[in-house]
């Protein structure tokens, strides 16, 4: 016969389901950014995956690899063809003392500045391109990780879709709140991962490609590139799209291109950063809206955890965690006031 209670092994059970919940989540720290690409991705492709497999009757094995088939050549692809763009192009500008003496002396016919202010300013442009390349994951040196983490990330995305059902029972079944809270809290996680991901990255590329647009019919250099750059700045609302345009503008001023300096200046400041607001007051109006705060904040948290894809996965984890918060506090308030009924039905009946 045991020597303890019922109780006392359901407590013991707990406590070992506990700590080997802790050891797995410690042990899948290296792969959480795959994970949470595989939960953005389940919840952009799902819409799809249903009305093919639902509506279309298509079936649900040739459509999850259609959808993956198609995520891996619209977002995998070109978001690490372009990273590698970026890091030969920052490596190249970096290791180019010529480049940075002619930037300095156009920064010296701009702004008089001393000796040891250059030295500061060519200092910080190096660091800054150092800083930058090791944001973006290096498709030579880091190539095992990445096949790990996108063929993690595809194999769940995979079974994700095509046993959806089971899956978001299973995600409603052990939710730590009530049914009709799960299903709120997975119906805000989607608007918020739209609004996120679609909506800002949607933004961000339309700011980039205005630039690039400005830039190659202004004869300015290299404005495929420069776009692309704009293109992740505009993920941040403190820097977007003025950090490129206005230095690129006061050194054509330097060079004495004054017409392509003001019209770059006029373009950038009139256009490129109003669509911003406007292209965010439509998706705003479909998907929901992101503070600037809980970007910024994200941005922050993310950069460290996840490089690059920090400018996407911070925010929208920060936005994960106020929705969670504000699930609870609904949760107990909807438990007060069931708590102050009960007790004045039992006070009554007293």
């Amino acid at each position: 016969m045991s020597i303890f209670s019922y109780k006392q092994r359901n407590y013991i059970t707990l406590v070992i389901i506990i700590a080997l919940g802790c050891l797995i989540a410690y042990s899948l720290t290296g792969i959480f950014g795959s994970l949470l690409s595989t939960l953005v991705l389940y919840t952009i492709l799902r819409p799809g995956y249903i009305f093919l497999t639902e509506v279309k009757g298509w079936k649900r094995s040739f459509t999850a690899i259609l959808l993956l088939f198609i995520s891996i050549i619209v977002l995998v692809l070109p978001f690490y063809a372009l990273s590698s763009m970026v890091i030969e192009k920052i490596t190249e500008l970096k290791n180019d003392q010529i480049y940075f003496k002619n930037l300095l002396y156009k920064i010296q016919h701009l702004l008089p500045v001393g000796s040891n202010v250059q030295q500061i300013i060519e200092d910080g442009l190096k660091s800054v391109g150092t800083w930058a390349t090791g944001l973006f994951p290096s498709l030579i040196s880091g190539i095992f990780n990445i096949v790990l983490g996108l063929l993690l990330m595809y194999f769940l995305l995979y079974f994700m879709l095509v046993e959806r059902e089971a899956f978001e029972r299973a995600l409603v079944k052990y939710a730590p709140f009530r049914e009709q809270n799960a299903y709120r809290f997975a119906e805000e996680m989607r608007n918020t991962t739209y609004a996120n991901v679609v909506g800002q990255g949607f933004i961000a590329l339309v700011q980039g490609s205005l630039l690039s647009l400005a830039f190659y019919v202004l004869g300015y250099n290299d404005p495929l590139f420069w776009g692309v750059v704009t293109t992740f700045i505009s993920l941040v609302p403190l820097l977007g799209p003025p950090v490129i345009f206005v230095p690129a503008a006061l050194l054509q001023l330097a060079d004495g291109n004054n017409f392509a300096a003001w019209a770059m200046l006029i373009f950038g400041f009139v256009i490129i950063i109003n669509i911003d607001n406007v292209l965010r007051f439509m998706i705003a109006k479909k998907m929901g809206n992101i503070h600037p705060i809980i970007t910024v904040l994200g941005v922050v948290i993310g950069i460290p955890l996840f490089g690059i894809l920090g400018l996407v996965f911070g925010p929208l984890l920060l936005s994960y965690f106020f929705l969670l918060i504000k699930i609870y506090e609904t949760s107990a308030m909807a438990s007060e006031r069931l708590e102050r009924i009960k007790t004045i039905q039992d006070a009554e009946e007293l």
